[in-house]
């Protein structure tokens, strides 16, 4: 049975008046999930297939090691074997676009397909994959960005730190009074790696170095225990957020930091303005009671011709040098000296 909710997020204007709900793939359905105490299913493993609920049975004979592609997705706890099983065989272990069109067929094949009807929708990529993200439910680390935000706010407000032009102000009160829970853990392969570890029970022992962390074992063990450290990496932007004074030597009390924080002045571009600038604010105001800069000076962007911002890693710049050699230097001076007024 397929349990029938309501709720003020279905737009009754819109097709039937009626949505799925599936709270574990996708962020609204997720809140929507919890108002109505649906659960929260994991039906899709890390590589976009439908679970195989076979996998799970044999979770523990699997060696995580050789089979990352069967097995690594097991490890989380989002997953209700008992409704798992409920997954048609036929579909299990199908990459999400073909079981898509797979149950599509099946309901057509079955006559309780009633239409099909082609509608547009704003769908998440990859920035540089180009890739349909889809949400995913796993345990990660958060920072509680609410209070921190609240000083980062009051410095801008009362004008210990003014943005120029004014008017990026906006984006900046914008994120921060709206902001959400911060997850800072990343599964990456680089970066500064989780400041946990595990005991051999789960216990979980947040410290600035291993031998911290040893400590705090021998005082729940009697005894030296084997730790494990959290195999995430924090988010770049967290580590970034600590850049104006991890560089000056913090948390040492060093000539350069007591010299050098804070700065006078940021130049950056908005589109970083709550990734970075707001996350400095935050941190240097948490970790140094003081702003890291007194003025943000907001740059213009170069954009391509559909208007996203020109970057390495897309491939969408121009070679000045070839501008040069076609048009000159000075038309390019000129032009770059505009696009900045």
């Amino acid at each position: 049975r397929i349990p029938i909710v309501a709720d003020d997020y279905a737009d009754p204007t819109k097709g039937s008046g009626a949505v799925k709900i599936t709270p574990a793939h996708d962020f609204n359905d997720f809140q929507v999930g919890k108002r109505a105490g649906l659960a929260s299913i994991n039906i899709l493993d890390q590589f976009a297939r439908i679970v195989n609920p076979q996998q799970l049975s044999h979770a523990d004979e699997l060696d995580l090691a050789k089979s990352p592609e069967d097995a690594a997705w097991i490890q989380t706890d989002w997953n209700d074997e008992n409704a798992l099983q409920e997954i048609p065989a036929e579909l299990r272990g199908l990459d999400r676009f073909v079981a898509r069109k797979a149950i599509v067929a099946r309901a057509e094949a079955e006559g309780w397909l009633k239409e099909i009807e082609k509608t547009k929708h704003v769908v998440p990529h990859g920035d540089r994959s180009g890739v349909v993200i889809e949400p995913w439910l796993t345990d990660q680390w958060y920072v509680d960005a609410h209070t921190l935000a609240q000083p980062a706010l009051k410095a801008v407000e009362q004008g210990d730190t003014v943005f120029e032009p004014k008017s990026y102000e906006k984006i900046y009160f914008e994120w921060l009074r709206n902001i959400e829970p911060w997850c800072i853990s990343r599964q990456l392969w680089w970066g500064h790696r989780i400041p946990a570890w595990y005991g051999p029970n789960g216990e979980i022992y947040v410290a600035e170095t291993e031998a911290d962390a040893r400590e705090q074992a021998m005082a729940d063990y009697d005894s030296e225990v084997a730790l494990t450290q959290d195999e995430d990496v924090l988010d770049t932007w967290f580590s970034s957020a600590l850049w104006p004074f991890s560089t000056m030597g913090w948390p040492e009390k060093t000539e350069d930091l007591e010299r050098f924080y804070p700065t006078s002045d940021l130049v950056t571009a908005a589109d970083i303005i709550f990734f970075w600038v707001a996350r400095m604010m935050m941190m240097g105001l948490h970790f140094m009671d003081e702003a890291p800069f007194k003025r943000v000076i907001i740059n213009g962007l170069v954009r391509d011709e559909k208007g996203q911002k020109m970057s390495k890693s897309k491939g969408n710049v121009i070679d000045p040098l070839v501008i040069i050699d076609e048009l000159g230097a000075d038309p390019l001076r000129f032009t770059m000296a505009i696009l900045s007024g």
